[in-house]
């Protein structure tokens, strides 16, 4: 059996973080279960990112990253975005009402705010697939600098936008419906083209019944954005990035202040949608993020029969420093598997292994610096420790007594420790190489 796992079939890993909320007097945190049975139907698997206080300086180990789906949340920090230079911003006392009005919406979550900006810039500097669900498509839009309305129904109900809608009903969250106008030539008309109605006397004007669950909403889109549909009082209700659109290329950047995913038909098994094109921003979004995996797996494309290029020669130091490194790996290995002692020489070579471990830690991730310490500590305690297990005799059954009490995790790490170990310093090793040394002549 394989000791490791086959990568080409590992699934494309889709981040979706929290929201938080209070039960039993206790913090938890959820993902509303319509996005994981989607995103997992269509052959990517969610990875949920807690809304937990420090996880925004480690998303380096949520790597690798194939897509973002970011949906439901409190309101964004006005801060974040120009909230007090448009016109009609609201007063205080009307801010006042709306957090009356709206009391879990309203409040701010300052981490899930850092959480997820970051992870959407990550996406538009990467051209990693992201979609935005309502306050997902809010966040989206920020990143982007685009601004929001504190509240559409005091800002747009006196507004030329025309005819008030109701785009928030806490009585009936899923049955709740409004129409938009859907612009021809953008995804959302492809994937709803069979259930489009026509809207008043122009039969351009093609609607669809949403549902919908928000008090805010885009206010300025974002400049690099077009818009795919209109609520009725002009609020936009979805865009996307024309440039950034090819999901069977592996990009995909698109908001949707809509819920597709709660569009399903009452009295039902609560499969069945309103539309089949509900689904499809799903779909169109996994398929985006399968084949950015694919992609970002594949590396950079070489032309058909061009050789490899070879890594770059190491100078005469660094062709020391590495057999001395290498030296003090196999002495390592050689301890543990015979169970014998050094001598002082040996001992030295061993320390060359553990300052490497020890030194090496430039841009890792907290878990795996503190992983090379360990393994340093380890590799500098070698001998003593290996000698304490020696194989032989009543050690011998001394190590077994002592490993029978272990437990089955800590006889797995003893087991697969200088595996890994290996594994990860030639990784780390190799890196730092290639980076002192890219701009040698590959030939010289």
């Amino acid at each position: 059996m394989s000791s490791s796992p086959d990568l080409s079939r590992v699934l494309p890993r889709v981040l979706i973080v929290s929201r938080r909320t209070v039960r039993k007097n206790k913090f938890v945190d959820f993902v509303g279960e319509y996005h994981l049975d989607l995103i997992v139907g269509y052959g990517a698997v969610p990875v949920i990112v807690p809304r937990v206080a420090g996880v925004h300086a480690l998303l380096d180990s949520f790597e690798p990253i194939h897509g973002v789906l970011l949906c439901e949340g409190e309101d964004i920090d006005p801060s974040l975005y120009d909230s007090s230079a448009a016109d009609g911003a609201l007063s205080l006392e009307q801010l006042e009402a709306v957090r009356r009005l709206h009391p879990s919406d309203a409040a701010i979550d300052h981490e899930k705010d850092s959480i997820e900006l970051r992870l959407a810039r990550r996406c538009l500097e990467r051209n990693i697939p992201y979609l935005g669900i309502c306050r997902g498509s809010q966040v989206l839009n920020v990143a982007c600098g685009g601004s929001l309305y504190q509240d559409v129904e005091h800002e747009l109900a006196v507004g030329p936008a025309g005819a008030a809608v109701q785009h928030i009903n806490y009585g009936d969250y899923d049955g709740h419906r409004h129409p938009v106008r859907v612009l021809p030539g953008t995804p959302l008309h492809e994937w709803f083209a069979g259930d489009l109605l026509a809207g008043g006397d122009d039969s351009a004007q093609q609607q669809l019944m949403v549902n919908s669950y928000h008090h805010q909403g885009v206010r300025r889109l974002a400049q690099r954005f077009a818009p795919m549909a209109f609520a009725p009082d002009g609020l936009v209700e979805a865009f996307y990035d024309p440039d950034t659109y090819s999901p069977g290329e592996g990009r995909f950047i698109m908001g949707l202040q809509f819920h597709p995913e709660r569009m399903r038909k009452p009295g039902g098994s609560g499969d069945e949608f309103d539309y089949p094109g509900c689904a499809r921003a799903y779909q169109e979004f996994v398929r985006a993020v399968v084949a950015y995996q694919e992609k970002t797996a594949a590396g950079p494309h070489l032309p058909r029969g061009a050789p490899v290029p070879a890594l770059p020669k190491l100078s005469k130091e660094m062709e020391r420093r590495r057999k001395v490194i290498s030296r003090s790996f196999s002495l390592a290995k050689d301890m543990y598997l015979s169970g014998g002692r050094t001598n002082p020489a040996e001992q030295r070579d061993l320390e060359a292994g553990a300052e490497f471990l020890e030194s090496n830690t430039a841009s890792l991730s907290v878990q795996q610096e503190k992983r090379l310490k360990q393994m340093g500590a380890t590799v500098r305690n070698a001998s003593g420790y290996l000698n304490s297990l020696k194989v032989s005799g009543v050690r011998e059954a001394a190590a077994r007594a002592l490993m029978a009490e272990m437990t089955v995790n800590q006889l797995s790490d003893l087991a697969a420790f200088y595996g890994t170990m290996g594994k990860i310093c030639s990784e780390v090793l190799d890196t730092k190489l290639q980076a002192l040394h890219v701009n040698v002549n590959l030939h010289e």
